[in-house]
C-alpha cells in the first residue's frame, strides 16, 4: 500500500470519528429515569407533534394519566392513537386548547378543573417561532401572546389544582434563544419595528422571567417550577422560516438541513429528554427556578436573573390576560 493510501485511510478515519462526535453533541444529554407516575395526571401543551408527542408518549409509558392540550382536534386524534399503539397506554385524553385565545384558555382550565381531582405536572411546550408580522384573538403580538401570555395565563388558572396535588412540577419550555432576547417595555407587541427574530427572542425571556418570579412566589408549597432549552430540532416550528427562503446565515442553515436534517439537528425523541427529565427525574423534586439544557442545569443570561424585570412582567401580564393577582 503507498504511502498516500494510508495517508487518505487515517484522514477518512479522522473525518468519520469528528463525524460520529459532532452527532453524539448535537444529540445531547438523555433522561435514564426511571421514574413512574402511575396515579399522576400530566397536562403537555401542543402534544400532537414534535417533541410534545414525545414528551406525551414518554409520560404515558410511564403509566400517567396524559391530557393532550391542542388547538387541532384532528392532529391529536392522530397523535393519540400513535402514542396509544406506542405504549399500550388507555390513559390518553384529548382536550382542546388554543393558546392564541384567551378565551380558549379559560374554557380549557374551567374543563380541567371540572374533571380532573388532581394535576401533577404540567408542561407548557406548545409555541410558535419567528412567524411573520402576526396578532393572536386579542390582539397580542403572535409569539409573545402564544409563548408567553398564554402559558402564563393556563398556569395560573390551574396553579390552585397543581398546588393541591403537590408535590408537582411545571415545566416551560423556553429557548437558548432568551439569550437574544431583549424585553421592549415600550413596545411589548413589537408595532413600531418588527423583528420576527427578536420578538420570539423576546417571547423566550419573558418565559425565563416568568419561570423565575412563579418560582419565587411558590417557595414553600411543594410546587416547583423550571426552564428548559430543548435544542435545535426540525420540527414544524421551522415551517416559517424555510417558507420564506432566507439568505444569509439562516438560509445556510435551512439549506444544510434539507441536505442532512437527520444529522444536523436532534430528532423529536431527543429534543424532548430534557422535558422529560424535568418532569420526572427525582433528583429534581425540590429543585425550582432554574434553567436546563441537554438534561442537566445551565447559566443563562443575566437578562433572565433579573428579579425586577420579573416581577414588572408579572403585573404587565396579569393585566393584559385580565389575572387579579398582584405580586408580592
Amino acid at each position: 500500500m503507498s504511502i498516500w493510501l494510508r495517508i487518505l485511510g487515517v484522514l477518512l478515519f479522522a473525518f468519520v470519528v469528528a463525524l460520529w462526535v459532532l452527532k453524539r453533541y448535537i444529540r445531547g444529554g438523555w433522561c435514564y429515569s426511571g421514574a413512574r407516575l402511575d396515579g399522576k395526571t400530566v397536562i403537555v401543551t401542543g402534544a400532537s407533534s414534535g417533541i410534545g408527542k414525545e414528551t406525551a408518549k414518554d409520560m404515558a409509558r410511564r403509566g400517567a394519566r396524559v391530557i393532550l392540550a391542542c388547538r387541532n382536534k384532528a392532529k391529536a386524534a392522530e397523535a393519540k392513537a400513535e402514542i396509544r399503539r406506542a405504549t399500550s397506554s388507555g390513559h390518553l385524553v384529548i382536550r382542546q386548547l388554543d393558546l392564541s385565545s384567551l378565551a380558549s384558555i379559560r374554557a380549557f382550565a374551567e374543563k380541567i378543573k371540572e374533571e380532573e381531582s388532581r394535576l401533577d405536572v404540567l408542561i407548557n411546550n406548545a409555541g410558535v417561532m419567528m412567524c411573520p408580522k402576526q396578532s393572536t384573538e386579542d390582539g397580542f403580538e403572535m409569539q409573545f401572546g402564544v409563548n408567553h401570555l398564554g402559558h402564563f395565563l393556563l398556569t395560573n388558572l390551574l396553579l390552585d389544582l397543581i398546588k393541591s396535588s403537590s408535590p408537582s412540577r411545571i415545566v416551560n419550555v423556553s429557548s437558548v434563544a432568551h439569550g437574544g432576547g431583549k424585553m421592549q417595555w415600550e413596545d411589548l407587541m413589537m408595532d413600531e419595528d418588527y423583528d420576527r427574530f427578536s420578538a420570539y427572542g423576546q417571547s423566550k425571556l419573558a418565559s425565563m422571567l416568568f419561570t423565575l418570579e412563579l418560582s419565587r412566589q411558590l417557595e414553600g408549597s411543594g410546587v416547583t417550577v423550571n426552564a428548559l432549552h430543548p435544542g435545535v430540532i426540525q420540527t414544524e416550528l421551522f415551517r416559517h422560516i424555510e417558507a420564506e427562503k432566507p439568505q444569509g446565515v439562516a438560509g445556510a442553515i435551512i439549506w444544510l438541513a434539507s441536505l442532512s436534517p437527520n444529522f444536523l439537528f436532534k430528532s423529536t425523541v431527543e429534543g424532548a429528554q430534557t422535558s422529560i427529565y424535568c418532569a420526572v427525574a427525582d433528583e429534581l423534586e425540590s429543585v425550582s427556578g432554574l434553567y436546563f439544557a441537554d438534561c442537566a442545569p445551565r447559566k443563562p443570561t443575566d437578562a433572565a436573573l433579573n428579579h425586577q424585570d420579573a416581577k414588572r412582567l408579572w403585573e404587565i401580564s396579569a393585566k393584559m390576560v385580565g389575572l387579579e393577582k398582584k405580586v408580592n
